[in-house]
């Protein structure tokens, strides 16, 4: 194992064994160093590495702190591999998205609650024959958005919101190109909340798997006459 690899595995052991909380300050450098047996070079470059995908956070003139270990946080150096992907990976993230959303729209029917219902069919009521393409990409993240925060599981809202870049270029260019697209969207978005709404998850899931789906599979075979 590499030098600064051991380094970055032992300020692990320490975050995972509870040893540093979130929000925790770590010790000084030359401290903690020879507490974990490094070198201040090693201990500094795992510091680094951890400071890049929002584990430790550094503060110039203050130290260096745990942050708050948040999923969105955590999740930000994942939205970033998903965004620099493009043409056929993004197939790959459909796919994954495929597997995800229903499961979320599957637990937000069992714990969403009568209001958030109302707030979601007055936000669909916004999209309007005349609503620009940017309105209604808008409308579809926001109300996926929602759905997934409704689910309650914030580690499986974080995993979908990374997933929205590149999937939402998809719908996007799906939404220019192929007919009544948009119109099939918002269909399928009113079934997926009504099954919601009439507390039948395995029904919402169902529609939630056809209305992913269904773009992945239109995906597949725009891809190679791009």
């Amino acid at each position: 194992m590499a030098v600064t690899d051991e380094a970055i595995e032992k300020i692990k052991e320490m975050i995972v064994s509870g040893r540093l909380r979130p929000g925790d300050r770590l010790p000084k450098e030359a401290d903690l160093a020879a507490q974990l047996g490094l070198s201040r070079n090693s201990l500094r470059e795992a510091v680094r590495a951890l400071s890049l995908i929002r584990v430790l956070h550094v503060r110039q003139g203050d130290g260096t702190y745990v942050t708050s270990l948040e999923p969105r946080l955590l999740l930000d150096a994942l939205s970033f591999v998903v965004d620099v992907h493009h043409d056929s990976t993004v197939l790959e993230f459909f796919e994954v998205r495929r597997f995800l959303e229903p499961q979320a729209v599957a637990l937000a029917t069992t714990r969403i609650g009568a209001a958030e219902v109302t707030e979601l069919r007055a936000h669909l009521g916004l999209v309007t024959a005349e609503s620009s393409a940017e309105e209604l990409v808008a409308n579809d993240l926001e109300f996926h958005r929602r759905i997934a925060e409704a689910s309650g599981n914030s580690v499986l809202c974080s995993l979908l919101e990374s997933l929205s870049g590149p999937t939402m270029r998809g719908r996007i260019w799906r939404g220019l190109t192929q007919e009544h697209a948009w119109e099939r969207t918002h269909a399928e978005h009113r079934a997926i909340l009504d099954a919601i709404a009439d507390r039948q998850p395995d029904v919402a899931k169902a529609w939630a798997a056809v209305h992913v789906a269904g773009v992945e599979q239109w995906l597949r075979r725009a891809l190679p006459t791009r």
